[in-house]
């Protein structure tokens, strides 16, 4: 199993709290993101590791020379049409979607216990998703729908006349086997042979669920603390409550 990490974009919406550094690279506890994140994959036995960048990759070069990667062998693959639609990230990724092993695809911009890592890797699933039970409705949250034990919609924006017995947030973490990945190739393909670049990944996601829902489960990791860093209020309250929680939290 291998890991890919999503960390082309600019993150337009924390204005000057980025202060001129890519999102992965925000710092809580003098420990950036990708820091926490290269530990918490090891922890967890993952230890090869390809990282999209795009936006200020030298910086992400730059810091992964300096901090070291322990024992994942990292590497990085550059987006460089970043400015486009996070589908293009999914495509850039694309041979080691192909590779033929099972894949972590992750968001770059998480900060969250390392039990909700564990919950994803070590789930019976072989196509996994992750499901926040509390979170605040609105239309920021990708939502999972379950209905009768399945997957039957994933997206930001939820038609009312869909019929569900549980939501929830996806963490932006998911576990794919090699089969599931390829057929993600072939629908990032098609989105971007097809013009459709500026799509958020997710939606090649959805696009395999409602027709192959059955391919997939959840683990539902409500209660373990976590954070998306979209706002810059995202960033205060992740140093404020959630790394508290993430130190606290067994």
């Amino acid at each position: 199993m291998q890991a890919l990490i999503l960390a082309a974009g600019i993150g337009n919406r924390l204005g000057d709290a980025v202060n001129n550094r890519p999102k992965c690279l925000l710092q809580f506890a003098d420990k950036s993101l990708l820091e926490r994140h290269l530990e918490i994959l090891s922890a967890n036995g993952i230890r090869e590791v390809t990282i999209v960048t795009g936006y200020l990759e030298e910086s992400i070069r730059k810091s992964l020379s300096e901090t070291g990667t322990g024992d994942i062998n990292v590497r990085t693959i550059r987006n460089d049409d970043y400015l486009e639609g996070s589908v293009v990230s999914l495509w850039t990724g694309r041979d080691i979607l192909n590779s033929g092993t099972p894949v972590i695809l992750m968001d770059a911009d998480v900060l969250y216990s390392g039990k909700i890592m564990q919950s994803l890797v070590d789930s019976s699933c072989e196509n996994c998703f992750l499901l926040d039970r509390d979170f605040e409705a609105g239309d920021e949250p990708v939502k999972l729908c379950i209905k009768d034990g399945q997957i039957i919609e994933f997206r930001k924006m939820i038609d009312p006349t869909v019929e569900y017995d549980l939501q929830g947030e996806s963490v932006g973490f998911f576990k794919f086997s090699a089969d599931v990945c390829r057929l993600l190739v072939d629908t990032a393909s098609n989105y971007v042979a097809g013009g459709r670049r500026n799509e958020p990944y997710e939606e090649v996601i959805r696009d395999i669920i409602l027709t192959r829902g059955k391919l997939f489960g959840y683990e539902d990791i409500t209660g373990i603390p976590w954070i998306e860093i979209d706002f810059p209020e995202d960033i205060d309250r992740a140093s404020r409550e959630v790394l508290p929680a993430i130190d606290s939290y067994r």
